[in-house]
């Protein structure tokens, strides 16, 4: 792609998401998702591939059909109490159309069809921008609106996206598939206890695009896309297979790693709030995303890829992405769960 398009592109999905950062009135906000949404279409088509042409038209349909629902809620909410403000959606059925609307944007159950269709369709730096990136406009509307929200909805939606989310990446073999129903599931955790502590929300958020960031990474580096080409990995870097498997072990929330860290403080205050059975549904479906998880860290790390007896290993040649951005979000993965103290009084 020619670079002066690339940068047009690029400063267009950071104006989009700044737009709904700091918009106050519904039409800006709605043109920042706008903006956001046609910015990164380009970026997904840009291969000329069937299969692209295929994701991106899935995508463009239902973001689409997502910021019509949205922009009905707020002309609906304008009509019935004269606002535009964003913070006041006093009417309920504008809250409700609204939340839907934004969580078909994001790719939560049961609105999630297109998720896994159209990251399976895109190459993996574009299916990286679209799991961590795209997830931050809608977001910052959410932790503004969450007080008007009903909680029995945003409850309803966290436990089956992570009940989905758990149950769809079982029988997986694309890596893009399975970082899909990975992130239906961990969106699942930050929609139910966003009504409760929105702040856990921003913390889970946060430390899912960290962890996704360097799965990411890692599967660029190994230019791998199933889970029978990622076998290979381990005799070209051992170090980053190591990495990798940490890493994977994080996203599915085992202690002692940074993933763990979200998954208990949610399901702590879920507890304080009495909500007993959610939380313990919640905790075995993390069982199932860790499963999952577990088969990528075998065929990493455990499986042998077959070789002819004359070539032991595969040549190991100079690296030729940018390491540094791997480092340090590894490095946050991994070791973030002994400052767990610090960051709960800090998000607290």
């Amino acid at each position: 792609m020619n670079p002066i398009v690339l940068t047009i592109l690029i400063s267009s999905l950071g104006l989009g998401t700044t737009l709904t950062f700091i918009g106050s009135h519904w039409l800006l906000v709605w043109m920042g998702l706008e903006i956001n949404t046609l910015a990164i279409i380009p970026l997904m088509i840009h291969q000329h591939h069937p299969r692209a042409v295929e994701a991106t038209t899935k995508y463009f349909i239902t973001q689409a059909t997502a910021s019509t629902l949205l922009l009905f809620a707020s002309v609906t909410n304008a009509w019935t109490s004269g606002e535009w403000s964003l913070i006041e959606m006093l009417n309920p059925t504008s809250a409700t159309l609204a939340t839907i609307a934004l969580a078909l944007k994001i790719g939560l159950a049961p609105l999630h069809f297109w998720l896994p269709e159209v990251l399976q369709g895109l190459d993996l730096t574009t299916g990286l921008i679209l799991s961590t990136w795209q997830k931050l406009a809608p977001f910052a509307i959410l932790l503004q609106l969450y007080p008007l929200l009903n909680p029995d909805l945003l409850l309803s939606l966290g436990i089956l996206s992570t009940v989905i989310g758990g149950w769809g990446g079982l029988n997986q073999t694309q890596l893009r598939k399975i970082l899909a129903y990975s992130s239906i599931a961990n969106l699942g955790w930050m929609i139910t206890i966003l009504h409760y502590a929105p702040n856990l929300t921003l913390l889970n958020l946060i430390l899912y695009i960290i962890m996704t960031l360097t799965t990411f990474l890692l599967f660029k580096i190994f230019n791998s896309m199933k889970i029978n080409s990622i076998s290979s990995s381990s005799t070209k870097s051992p170090l980053l297979s190591v990495i990798a498997l940490m890493t994977l072990l994080s996203l599915g929330g085992l202690p002692p790693l940074s993933g763990f860290m979200p998954k208990w403080l949610i399901l702590q205050e879920l507890t304080k709030q009495s909500l007993f059975i959610p939380a313990t549904i919640m905790a075995f479906m993390t069982l199932l995303s860790l499963f999952f998880y577990l088969r990528l860290c075998y065929a990493t790390t455990l499986t042998m890829n077959p070789n002819p007896t004359n070539m032991l290993s595969s040549w190991r040649t100079k690296p030729q992405h940018p390491t540094i951005i791997l480092l340090m979000s590894a490095t946050l993965s991994i070791l973030l769960l002994p400052l767990t103290p610090m960051i709960f009084t800090l998000v607290l």
